[in-house]
């Protein structure tokens, strides 16, 4: 149900630690690119689990029998640090439709915070395969409330949530309250720790401001 890329050596583990890197992540701009050639190397990897059929291709010399992609995955995302990942997905998946959830985190003034879920724009999503993705999964709430908004607007034939970093009790939230039957799960590196502010320990911080500046 789980595929953790940085459980075997790879470039992947390269551009995970300068998304942590304090003095890396002062360029925005690299940050950005990182998580997106992230992106498209999930991209590769979850391409592998797709279906194909044999197609003749015409060269200038003769013809080709090539597996190609019976059907192009719908990609969504989580507004707004999700959106460099999602465009390396894009990359690769070039035909795909895609879908975007706004979710964001109401802090209270006694410390708590709650997840809100404020807009969704999804395509049609009924039996296909979806890719959902968001940079971290810390509590694992947004992403439920994401894949649950997604399956509201049609029942997908499977879906694949995809994070670069999360930890262990954000993972274990999205299986329990997930079917194992509908989802599989892909990441990046998974970390031990989480704050009382639900931050990832070690992490790399906000991603979104990390990707387009600090909010107020």
């Amino acid at each position: 149900m789980v595929t953790v890329l940085s459980s075997g050596n790879s470039i992947l583990n390269q551009f995970i630690a300068e998304l942590r890197d304090v003095d890396v992540q002062k360029d925005s701009l690299r940050f950005r690119r990182n998580l997106e050639r992230l992106g498209e190397i999930f991209a590769y990897e979850i391409s592998r689990k797709l279906v194909y059929e044999t197609r003749e291709v015409v060269t200038p010399l003769g013809i080709a029998n090539v597996p190609m992609l019976v059907e192009y995955p719908v990609l969504a995302t989580i507004l707004r640090a999700g959106l460099p990942f999602h465009q390396g997905f894009l990359n690769y998946f070039d035909k795909s439709e895609n879908a975007f959830i706004s979710a964001f985190r109401r802090h209270h003034k006694d410390g708590s915070f709650s997840i809100n879920l404020e807009y969704a724009s999804v395509t049609e999503i009924e039996n296909k395969v979806v890719i959902l993705c968001d940079t971290m999964l810390a509590s694992g709430s947004s992403m439920v409330l994401a894949y649950k908004e997604l399956i509201s607007h049609g029942k997908p034939k499977h879906t694949h949530i995809v994070a670069a970093v999360t930890n262990v009790e954000g993972l274990e939230y999205v299986k329990k309250n997930i079917s194992k039957d509908e989802i599989t799960i892909w990441v990046g590196a998974i970390d031990d720790e989480m704050t009382a502010q639900s931050y990832i320990v070690p992490g790399l911080g906000d991603a979104g401001d990390l990707a387009y500046g600090k909010k107020h």
